[in-house]
């Protein structure tokens, strides 16, 4: 038999390759949810319904569930609620994929809802915002840290409310533990930042973000990019919005939304500048048939889509499920951008992976799919260093879960801490963070041998 032979009798690379990754639910999942069990697709997936009917109490929660949980599980959320740093809001969508038979280990119940049964004391060096974005913000709402772009915090409410959020001491109502810095969607104060921005011509790159974009009104929308795009040497744009992963029901029934955002995508694409929306899937399982039709409506309109993941413990912590979702976005047309180690968030401790973690996992993506399809996974560095590269570190011990990093182009001569969450340390390790006079001592050593290097 000739080599051409054997090549045409060789199997078709599907029959040796995993493509589950095309498969998107399709069916009646909400009719499981007994507040939802009577409505027609047409009815669930409207924008408006979506909104008016999301959670946003427990007593609200018990409505829409009924007896689908026990009372146990009501009782663990309200005592994880009253020690959350954010304010309850999910939608029925995300509401309706959970898996209710075991909702203590579902990768959507994890993110959006808390039980005070899972959740393990902050990690000693934690602060409310760890990043330091008020420090660097010139004028409210608006975090100026990188020479050439900015991040502008448009309104500080979403459609719904992530426990892991990095804004945490802002977005959303005050809750019983954290008072919140708000910044409203008042036009008086986003022309500070429009001034502001006006009169630094290194900035080329604004993130609009909150908060979330998709609680703009559509004139908003367009107000806020032809503002922007009417000066001069800002070149790229991005809104941020976890809208197609929590809610596509805006993007698939809020025309005016849309038509706004694409008119904004068209004004710089006359004026040779980049407008691009950014997204927000943590788990395979938030993507279904209605995702798939918001995001085929902003590809028909010619609107870019990049998607940051949160790493998570018990969501997206496996090979498995991170390649699922790489794969599954690429194939939407979406490009996975980063994948960001968890912010020192308060009240989520149980959700922080270690940064080896990150970096294995990063090591198992690299080479399933193109390049420009590979996110990036980094680490945003505590007190303001910014965005590095998992691998990047100055000196990373495993046993006390430090690890040390600089960032040279952001804050040049400064050092910058991570560490693993306590749990994931050996016990005697895990047991020297609750001496001050120890802590200190392992900061110490980690910083002389990231000196050293």
């Amino acid at each position: 038999m000739s080599d051409i032979q054997e090549q045409i009798l060789t199997p078709p690379t599907s029959a040796l390759v995993d493509i589950s990754h095309r498969d998107l639910r399709d069916d009646e999942y909400w009719r499981a949810i007994p507040a939802y069990a009577d409505l027609r697709a047409d009815e669930f997936h409207e924008h408006r319904f979506q909104s008016r009917n999301s959670v946003t109490s427990l007593k609200k929660l018990r409505e829409v569930l009924g007896s689908v949980v026990s009372e146990a599980f009501y009782r663990d959320v309200e005592q994880g609620l009253l020690r959350s740093p954010m304010s309850l809001r999910i939608s029925p969508y995300l509401l309706s994929l959970i898996d209710w038979s075991e909702p203590a280990e579902d990768p959507l119940r994890i993110q959006f809802l808390p039980m005070e049964s899972r959740m393990r004391p902050d990690h000693p060096e934690l602060s409310l915002d760890s990043l330091h974005e008020q420090e660097d913000s010139p004028v409210p709402g608006l975090t100026h840290r990188y020479a050439d772009r900015a991040l502008f915090l448009t309104l500080d409410t979403c459609p719904v409310y992530c426990r892991f959020c990095t804004r945490s001491y802002a977005v959303g109502l005050d809750t019983e533990d954290v008072e919140k810095v708000h910044f409203g969607a008042i036009v008086q104060r986003w022309e500070q930042v429009f001034a502001y921005i006006a009169s630094r011509p290194e900035l080329e790159d604004i993130v609009i973000s909150g908060g979330d974009v998709a609680n703009l009104k559509a004139e908003h929308i367009e107000y806020i990019g032809t503002r922007l795009l009417d000066i001069e040497h800002v070149r790229r744009m991005r809104y941020a919005t976890k809208a197609p992963a929590i809610m596509p029901q805006k993007l698939v029934t809020d025309r005016e939304w849309v038509d706004a955002l694409a008119r904004v995508v068209e004004a710089g694409r006359k004026v040779h500048k980049e407008v691009a929306l950014h997204t927000h899937f943590n788990h395979p399982r938030e993507i279904t048939a209605i995702s798939g039709r918001a995001l085929d409506e902003l590809m028909e309109r010619g609107i870019c889509v990049r998607n940051q993941t949160v790493l998570q413990k018990g969501v997206n912590d496996d090979v498995d499920t991170m390649q699922h979702l790489v794969r599954q976005l690429s194939y939407l047309n979406v490009h996975p951008y980063y994948t960001f180690v968890h912010d020192m968030v308060r009240g989520v401790e149980e959700l922080r992976t270690t940064l080896a973690t990150a970096i294995d996992l990063e090591k198992a993506v690299r080479g399933q799919t193109a390049g420009f399809n590979t996110p990036a996974f980094v680490l945003d560095t505590m007190g303001g260093g910014g965005k590095r590269d998992v691998h990047s570190y100055e000196h990373y011990d495993r046993q006390t879960g430090i690890a040390v990093f600089t960032s040279p182009a952001v804050r040049p001569g400064e050092v910058f801490f991570y560490y693993d969450p306590l749990d994931a340390l050996d016990p005697q390790s895990a047991q020297r963070w609750s001496d001050p006079a120890e802590r200190a001592s392992m900061r110490q050593a980690a910083l002389a041998a990231a000196l050293q290097t």
